[in-house]
């Protein structure tokens, strides 16, 4: 046949994390002992409670369409959670519940952009930003963020950035990749920025729980009343609570947002899972103790790992502070020669560690960092340890 298929379509690239764990997960059930630090979500089950909420509602039969935006009582539960935790008022009529975080994301940019609307993507990011952007018609703008200001926007780069077709920032704390997190003062600085520019801000929150070391963690819209008005908070329940199959995330927007958002869920998906609503529901009502559980396993891996990775040759890593990875330097073995071949990208790294080493690593390269990989610490800590040995092996050979 000659009919051209989506050039929009084709374009999108594959998400590289997906592909690292796929391949991971295939030489696994070959039987080949593969430590996979590509996860992006936790190794712990869903919380009992969670569960047996969910066991309720299908007993119950609960098995219908919900609204749209999602069930009244989850609503009202991330309005509560959102003035309880984020010290945002978010009316339930401002919230859309979806199908997960990227779900809501897709939403958020559907409901903002027009053809050619410029969003600004600080760079290291999460590799589904450009792609969804460009989805909905929009052009994504990187901003390259280097080690030395730990991997993040400034103020300053942020208003040279902006121009007449700039619509909006994503704004993601804490990182995926980096593991870092904005303080109060920087995002203030940047909060200030956007008023005075007039943009929107999508503030991408999925790991505002996993913070450590007593770091604040600062939602930008509950700054000031401006910020409020200009931001989309996006956050869910799949990190946090162990529920990523679940597929359950949410949006606090101003009113007309989520009015949109709505409408454009309503044709796309109808509606979120009713059952994974009222499991939702459970984890942010219910009691929080297991989410401290891992909160603290989690921390206990970070400088484990950390620790582990900063005597390592060739390579460095800037002490991560949230989420559950650690964003690894590779620049350092550029140049080097591996079995007589010279290394000249984070690709060859990334191969030689899954078919030598048997580990696999996330390789950067999508995420605007070309020279890093992302290791995430949210596998046990003997495969962590494993895992460790075999890339410092690896290292050991480098000449």
């Amino acid at each position: 046949m000659s009919l051209e298929l989506s050039r929009k379509a084709m374009a999108v690239k594959p998400s590289s994390t997906l592909a690292i764990t796929a391949k991971a997960k295939k030489m696994l059930s070959e039987g080949i002992d593969v430590v996979g630090f590509g996860a992006g979500e936790p190794d712990f089950p869903t919380p009992a409670n969670i569960c047996e909420a969910a066991k309720r509602a299908i007993d119950e039969g609960f098995t219908k369409y919900t609204p749209a935006a999602g069930t009244a009582e989850l609503r009202q539960a991330v309005s509560d959670k959102f003035l309880r935790f984020n010290h945002l008022n978010y009316q339930p009529s401002q919230i859309v519940i979806s199908n997960g975080g990227k779900h809501s994301l897709n939403n958020i940019f559907e409901a903002l952009l027009n053809p050619g609307d410029e969003v600004i993507v600080p760079s290291p990011f999460w590799l589904s930003y450009v792609e969804m952007i460009k989805l909905a018609g929009g052009v994504p703008v990187t901003v390259r963020c280097p080690k030395e200001q730990n991997y993040k926007i400034t103020a300053s780069q942020l208003e040279f950035a902006i121009n007449d077709r700039t619509k909006a920032l994503v704004l993601n704390t804490p990182n995926n990749p980096t593991g870092m997190i904005y303080t109060r003062e920087e995002l203030q600085a940047i909060a200030d920025i956007a008023v005075k520019k007039d943009i929107y801000v999508i503030a991408d929150e999925m790991y505002e729980i996993l913070t450590y070391e007593g770091q604040e963690f600062v939602s930008i819209a509950s700054l000031s009343e401006e910020i409020y008005n200009r931001t989309i908070t996006c956050s869910g329940v799949s990190k946090s609570y162990s529920m990523t199959g679940w597929r359950i995330g949410y949006v606090g927007a101003p009113r007309e947002i989520a009015k949109l958002m709505s409408s454009i869920q309503s044709h796309q998906a109808s509606n979120p899972n009713s059952i994974a609503q009222v499991a939702a529901a459970e984890a942010l009502n219910g009691p929080q103790d297991k989410v401290e559980e891992m909160k603290r396993e989690f921390d206990r891996r970070r400088i484990h790992m950390y620790e582990r990775l900063s005597k390592m040759p060739h390579i460095s890593c800037i002490k991560p502070m949230g989420a559950f990875y650690t964003f690894v330097d590779c620049s350092g073995v550029f140049g080097m020669s591996y079995k007589g071949e010279e290394i000249f990208d984070i690709a060859h790294i990334a191969k030689a560690l899954l078919d030598d080493y048997r580990t696999a690593v996330v390789p950067c390269t999508d995420f605007g960092a070309d020279d890093h990989i992302r290791l995430s610490y949210a596998i046990s800590m003997e495969s962590i340890e494993k895992g460790l040995d075999r890339i410092e092996a690896y290292l050991g050979e480098l000449k």
